[in-house]
């Protein structure tokens, strides 16, 4: 398979004010709105799309209908403080405090308007115990 894009597509029951928030808190922009799908993409950098839907729109299969559920974001950042203390102030609920983890991470979780959850991540060292869990070529650091 050659991939020419990839990106998620979030369902959600409210297309606008998803978007909206996606475009306030995360510097996304639309490249194509209608009242049942918006594919956003951000602005300083193209690479990085996210597509918002209509959960109960006819493309989608009946059997796959509804608000997503059981996802996670990763935007992973060079300045985790400065965003944790961004969207903190900006009234995000934040479901993880911002905190280091072995693995090589330090990060925090909070969620959109429908629940999805964004864990907003920078690579740190990562301890022995996790040192060879991991590929040389992708060592967070």
């Amino acid at each position: 398979m050659h991939l020419t894009q990839y990106y998620p597509v979030i369902q959600t029951r409210d297309v606008a004010a998803t978007a909206a928030f996606y475009e306030a808190q995360f510097g996304f922009r639309p490249l194509f709105a209608a009242d049942w799908y918006v594919h956003l993409q951000m602005a300083d950098h193209p690479e990085v799309n996210l597509a918002i839907l209509d959960c109960q729109h006819e493309t989608i299969p009946k059997v796959g209908r509804g608000v997503s559920t059981g996802v996670i974001l990763n935007f992973e950042v060079e300045d985790v403080d400065a965003e944790y203390a961004r969207l903190t102030a900006a009234g995000l609920p934040m479901l993880k405090p911002l905190c280091d983890e072995d693995f090589g991470q330090r990060h925090f979780i909070t969620a959109d308007p429908n629940g999805v959850l964004i864990d907003v991540i920078r690579p740190i060292p990562l301890s022995e115990d996790f040192a060879g869990a991991y590929d040389d070529a992708a060592r967070p650091i």
